[in-house]
């Protein structure tokens, strides 16, 4: 495997494609730390800070992402619905108060485009506990399949579809995933 150290542009240095690689995974792992601190604690004017402005959001079962079906249970077309979605979650919404946390792992790095798009994935679980039963439960289990774009050198969704493996989603789906 030929590994020739390339030219780094921004600061005309010479860059092992190696460290690039471990860079770039190390941006997005973090990345998806604060998604999930932003998601735990409910911080939803953060989490929409993390898209870009013509990002799309789309939470849905496996059933329909094998089958090109669209159809899922939050759909969000920029960040502009992204934001809509958040808002009406803290202002407007009424449902039974809740702790969340996200686990996200085996993140893959699947390459960079010459446009300077990035394509990852990752498996999340999400757990769930309601304030008035004593155990958290399993609410989702499934994959993110992301498309990261930089904008003003900060690392930005510019498509998450999170697929949930779970046939059932318990409850409901209040909070994002």
């Amino acid at each position: 495997m030929d590994m020739a150290v390339k030219r780094n542009p921004s600061s005309d240095s010479l860059m092992d494609p190696r460290l690039e690689a471990l860079l770039l995974r190390h941006e997005i792992e973090t990345f998806n730390v604060r998604y999930a601190n932003a998601l735990d604690e409910q911080r939803l004017a953060d989490w929409t800070e993390m898209f870009a402005e013509d990002a799309t959001y789309v939470v849905l079962s496996r059933e329909n992402h094998d089958r090109n079906m669209p159809v899922g249970l939050i759909y969000c077309e920029g960040k502009g619905m992204v934001r809509d979605r958040a808002f009406a979650l803290s202002e407007t919404a009424m449902f039974a108060p809740r702790y969340l946390r996200h686990i996200i792992g085996n993140l893959d790095v699947l390459g960079e485009e010459r446009d300077g798009t990035i394509k990852a994935r990752a498996n999340y679980v999400v757990l769930q506990v309601l304030f008035d039963r004593p155990d958290a439960t399993l609410h989702q289990v499934g994959v993110y399949f992301d498309v990261f774009r930089r904008e003003n050198g900060v690392l930005k969704l510019a498509s998450r579809r999170c697929v949930y493996d779970n046939l059932l989603v318990p409850n409901a789906l209040c909070l994002p995933v």
